[in-house]
C-alpha cells in the first residue's frame, strides 16, 4: 500500500532513476556540481570588480547571509549550505563525494585567499593576514555561522558575519 501511495505522488518509477544516474552517489555528485556552478558564479560576481578588495569580500559574505534570510522569509526555514550539510553527512561514507567537496572548499579558500591578497596589496591588511590559513578560517567562520543559523532557524545569527570576519582578517576591531 505504501508503494502505491508513493507512485501516486510521482510519475517516476524506481527503475527510471538508473536511466539518468549511475548510482545515488552519481546523483549526489551531479547535484553538488550543479549547486557549486551556480554558487561559483555568485562568488566570482561578488568578488570581481573595481571596488576595494574588502568591500568585495563584504559583498560576498552579505550576499551569502541574504540567501539564508530570503529562504527563511519565503520557506520558513534556514536551510544552511548544501555543501556544508553534505560534508557533515556524507564525507566519512562516500569517498568520491568527500573528494569533490574538498575540491570545492579548496576552490573557495583560493578565491578568498586571492581577495585577501588584493586587500593586502591595497594596504588594507597586513601581508600575513592574506595567507591560505586565514582564507580557510573565513570559510570556516561563514560555514559555522550558517550552521548555527540553521540550528536556530534564525538568519539573525548571521548579523555578526562581516564584523567578525573583519576582525579575523585584520586583527582590528570593526
Amino acid at each position: 500500500m505504501e508503494t502505491s501511495r508513493r507512485s501516486a505522488r510521482t510519475p517516476v518509477k524506481k527503475g527510471s532513476f538508473y536511466h539518468f544516474f549511475a548510482s545515488k552517489q552519481d546523483l549526489t555528485l551531479q547535484t553538488v556540481n550543479a549547486y557549486w556552478e551556480g554558487q561559483r558564479r555568485a562568488w566570482t560576481a561578488a568578488l570581481d570588480g573595481p571596488d576595494p578588495a574588502l568591500i568585495r569580500l563584504r559583498r560576498l559574505l552579505e550576499g551569502m547571509a541574504q540567501v539564508q534570510r530570503h529562504r527563511k522569509e519565503t520557506c520558513g526555514t534556514v536551510d544552511g549550505c548544501l555543501l556544508g550539510n553534505l560534508t557533515l553527512e556524507l564525507s566519512t561514507q562516500e569517498p568520491d563525494v568527500r573528494a569533490r567537496l574538498e575540491e570545492i572548499f579548496d576552490e573557495q579558500t583560493a578565491l578568498i585567499g586571492d581577495v585577501l591578497g588584493q586587500a593586502a596589496g591595497e594596504g588594507d591588511l597586513p601581508r600575513e593576514r592574506a595567507e591560505q590559513p586565514v582564507a580557510r578560517a573565513v570559510i570556516a567562520h561563514l560555514e559555522g555561522l550558517v550552521l548555527f543559523a540553521k540550528l536556530k532557524n534564525d538568519p539573525a545569527v548571521l548579523d555578526t558575519l562581516w564584523p567578525h570576519t573583519l576582525l579575523l582578517v585584520s586583527g582590528e576591531e570593526p
